[in-house]
């Protein structure tokens, strides 16, 4: 079966687990695994699965344009910022999972079609692929929502240097695309890291304030049928808790548990992203190969 190349840069927690993914697809090859770090263990193990690597970034790519067809930006914001205008030179196809707002903003269950028409994609961030579909489900069943908010639980140990440092450009990115979805002008996110033992997977609060009291049962129907779509990109999300209406305000509650490719099963953060870089992948894929 023909495949596409793909290349992976970053090789921490998150490139890795895209690699394994990579390596389950019917559609995707990974050709390339480039970071900075000589000595990191997403490189060896690299190495290990026969995979090519380079220490040498994105100049691994500016050199042997061949090398693939499809990018996954697995660094920061800061650094996709670089990475993209060289890469757009050469006709890449561009996956972005930093919270950079640089290209089309993506989310698969909601805008996939739409994203393929365009070479540089960002993903928002883990609480903007898990938790933005249900508070446009709210939104849908629910016109009249005055106001969202997405708060963010993580285990800090599924935190790694990257989501530490762009925990600023991912707040606001996740509110900017938030109110894009949803339309909801008055919005709010927050995200918490929980250094609790054992580690605890990942949850979203979803809160909304309506005009008068809102249509529970239309609103549950809409938030499982977004639920049960979002579950064929990531298997791990479920509803925890709600919709459930009290002290005029609106709660939905879900959780994020990883499939455990590469990551351990409470990273669902992390894998929720993984998931939808993988999807935007194959759509692309399907896409320039002619299949449905």
């Amino acid at each position: 079966m023909e495949k596409l190349k793909v290349a992976i840069l970053g090789t921490g927690n998150i490139g890795s687990d895209l690699l394994i993914k990579a390596r389950k697809s019917e559609l995707l090859e990974c050709t390339l695994f480039a970071g900075r770090n000589a000595d990191s263990k997403g490189i060896a193990r690299a190495k290990e699965l026969g995979v090519k690597t380079s220490t040498d970034s994105i100049n691994a790519i500016l050199s042997d344009p061949g090398c693939c067809d499809v990018v996954f930006d697995a660094t920061n914001a800061e650094t996709h910022n670089a990475n993209a205008a060289a890469l757009s030179k050469l006709g890449k196809f561009v996956v972005d999972l930093t919270p950079s707002k640089a290209g089309f903003t993506c989310i698969p269950v909601l805008n996939l079609a739409e994203g393929l028409s365009h070479m540089d994609i960002n993903l928002v961030s883990c609480g903007g692929q898990s938790a933005i579909p249900i508070a446009y489900a709210i939104m849908k069943a629910q016109p009249d929502t005055q106001y969202i908010e997405i708060a963010s639980t993580i285990s800090s140990k599924s935190a790694g240097p990257g989501t530490r440092i762009n925990l600023d450009e991912y707040v606001q990115n996740t509110k900017v695309a938030l109110e894009k979805f949803t339309g909801i002008r008055k919005s709010k996110v927050i995200l918490s890291l929980n250094p609790a033992e054992p580690p605890i997977n990942m949850h979203n609060t979803i809160y909304a304030l309506t005009d008068g009291e809102p249509d529970i049962v239309k609103i549950k129907a809409s938030v499982a049928d977004m639920v049960s779509r979002m579950r064929q990109f990531t298997p791990g999300v479920r509803i925890r808790e709600g919709p459930v209406y009290e002290n005029e305000r609106l709660t939905v509650i879900s959780e994020v548990i990883g499939a455990g490719d590469f990551l351990p099963q409470y990273a669902g953060n992390l894998d929720v992203i993984t998931c939808a870089s993988i999807a935007v992948a194959e759509g692309y894929a399907r896409k320039k190969f002619g299949k449905k």
